[in-house]
């Protein structure tokens, strides 16, 4: 259990900066403020993404999914 946990705790925080970062090289006419508003809202979205795909791998072993552990 603590393995996932270190593992998300680097790859979400190491993501928004490898954006940023990407973001800053590739487009250096925007300020630092949109760089880190287009990072945020891609890492939201790769959250967003993993945690739907666990739900359903969940949902689709389950036989009833309230009592199912």
């Amino acid at each position: 259990m603590l393995l996932p946990l270190a593992l998300g705790s680097l790859f979400f925080p190491g993501l928004f900066g490898l954006c940023t970062w990407g973001l800053r090289r590739a487009r250096p006419a925007w300020t630092h403020n949109d760089c880190v508003l287009i990072s945020t809202r891609l890492v939201s979205s790769v959250q967003a993404v993993l945690a739907t795909g666990s739900g359903i791998i969940i949902i689709r072993s389950c036989t009833h999914v309230i009592t199912d552990r």
